[in-house]
Parts: C-alpha cells; structure tokens; sequence
C-alpha cells in the first residue's frame, strides 16, 4: 500500500479562500456571515519559569494556563440593520450589561462546500470592532473587522 492511497481526497492540500462562519442561532445570523478573512484560530500554552536554587544552568518551565487567540473576522461594511453589527453596537454602548457571548463555527470548506475542517469557537462575544482606513487613490472595498475573545474552541472535524 502506497502513502497516497492513505490521503483521502480532501485531505491535503486544503485550500484557504473557501470557508464559512455560522454563529449558534442560525435563523438570527444566516445571512449575515459573509467573510472575506477569517484569522486568529489559535491557542497557547503560558509557561512560568523556575530556577532550583544552587543550579544556575537549569531552567524549568511550568505550565500555567492556556491562552487563546482572539478570532479576527474581516468583510465589506455591512448595513446597520445587520444582526452582527448591532451585536457589536450593543455590546459597545451598553458595556457590559448588555454582554451577549454566543457559540459559532467556522468551516472549511470542498469544492462542494461541505465542511471538511470545523472549528466551534464558546462563549465568543465582540472586544474589537474598526473599519479600515478609506483612501482616495485606491479602489478597494471598505472593510470592517470584528475581533471576537471567546471561553474555548475545539476542532471537531
């Protein structure tokens, strides 16, 4: 048996520029998750180091917490009367009362877009939200980026 009669078609390579984003409620959000980039899926392990008294040339390092990646999602501006924007806006004005976390998933996608790599994101709820800067020499589309902190995340395809 040769190595690639162990890959499975959608395996490798994955392309990056076919995904989707779903947040929980999918009759709330459907039509409002259209994303040009999709970043920041990522988590660390934080260490602290020790020092044994007596053997300067040793240097442990313990384990401490497990830090995640803010997820960053980036699209053309959407309306005002869009489900995430007005998320966003209450989550801003309101502070912290109006705190809303909600679960999503992001999906990569085969050329038939079925999911082949999915990612479901906790707990997630907006801490950054900045439209880039406009420019007249340039002719681009004006893009908004929403940066979500989020309680966990596991890959579960």
């Amino acid at each position: 048996m040769a190595l690639t009669d162990l890959i499975l078609p959608n395996d490798w390579p994955l392309p990056a520029f076919h995904f989707k984003v779903l947040f929980a409620n999918p009759l709330f959000w459907a039509m409002d998750t259209s994303f040009s980039e999709v970043s920041g899926i990522g988590a660390t392990i934080e260490a602290d180091e020790y020092r044994e008294g007596g053997a300067d040339n040793v240097v442990y390092h313990l384990p401490k917490a497990v830090k995640m990646s803010n997820l960053v999602l980036k699209r053309g501006i959407a309306p005002p009367t869009s489900a995430l924007v007005m998320w966003c806006q209450d989550t801003f004005s309101e502070g912290f009362s109006e705190l809303e976390p909600r679960d999503l998933s992001v999906m990569l996608l085969d050329e038939s877009a079925m999911p082949v790599r999915t990612w479901v994101f906790y707990g997630a709820y907006p801490v950054g939200w900045k439209v880039d800067g406009f420019q007249s020499t340039k002719n681009e589309v004006a893009i908004e980026e929403i940066e979500l902190c989020y309680n966990s995340f596991s890959r579960v395809t």
